[in-house]
């Protein structure tokens, strides 16, 4: 019955989502921006980390796309609370997880479809990754967006207007993705900023992908990111299910 109702919810999802093709196109529109106009800038710079800037700048920018994009998918939840959807649906039988986890399903194929845009569009500029080390990359958007995504449907279950629920995601992501070293890397910074970043998990899987995107695998820092990605994964959707489940949704 859950994988049942989990294709149920996953597939509404994603008719909603091929119907909207301004959600697929816009949403991976600001990391292309900045693999076309910031990206030419790093080249040939001494960025204190193995690799070129595109090894530098893409993994930053996979993970920016999950960053941003899955953290206000809960928008589409407070949609569904003014216009009855979520009260119909409390009247079904379907499970309360599959409910959760058909949507982040469906956000986590349409971030990664985004993904697979940015690197295509990110070797015509010049990034040289081992194949391997590009699909560690997609995974670590995969588990990032699932983290993300059911955090935020947790969130939006909370509030009750996009106005409340857009500030709280914006005061969240700004300091994450400054901190994380998305764009650059943080031994680039001060030591006290260098330290202060490793307070986020997005620091431990930006530095994973990037030694990936070098072809080094059994580093201290893949590691240390798989096991915080898997961490946060697990810890996110153990708290998005308790929500919808006291909830009712």
């Amino acid at each position: 019955m859950l994988l049942h109702d989990t294709s149920l919810v996953f597939g509404r999802h994603v008719r909603q989502t091929l119907r909207s093709r301004f959600q697929i196109f816009f949403g991976i529109l600001m990391p292309l921006l900045y693999l076309i106009f910031f990206g030419p800038l790093l080249t040939g710079l001494p960025l204190g980390s193995p690799g070129d800037s595109w090894q530098v700048l893409v993994p930053g920018l996979l993970l920016q796309l999950a960053l941003f994009g899955a953290s206000f998918a809960g928008f589409s939840i407070i949609i569904e609370q003014s216009t009855g959807v979520v009260e119909r649906m409390r009247v079904t039988p379907v499970s309360r997880f599959a409910l959760l986890l058909g949507r982040v399903l469906r956000d986590t194929l349409l971030f990664m479809f985004q993904a697979v845009l940015l690197v295509l569009a990110a070797l015509v500029m010049g990034l040289r990754a081992p194949l391997p080390g590009v699909l560690v990359g997609f995974a670590f958007v995969g588990l990032l967006t699932v983290a993300l995504a059911s955090l935020s449907y947790a969130l939006a279950m909370k509030v009750r207007t996009p106005q409340e629920f857009g500030p709280v995601i914006n005061a969240l992501t700004m300091p994450a993705m400054l901190l994380s070293g998305l764009m650059l890397p943080m031994t680039l910074g001060p030591a006290w900023l260098d330290v202060l970043s490793h307070l986020t998990p997005f620091r431990y899987l930006v530095d994973a992908v990037r030694d990936a995107y070098v072809g080094r695998y059994a580093t201290a820092h893949m590691l240390h990111g798989a096991l915080v990605a898997l961490a946060f994964a697990l810890l996110a959707m153990t708290a998005g299910t308790r929500v919808f489940r006291r909830a009712g949704a």
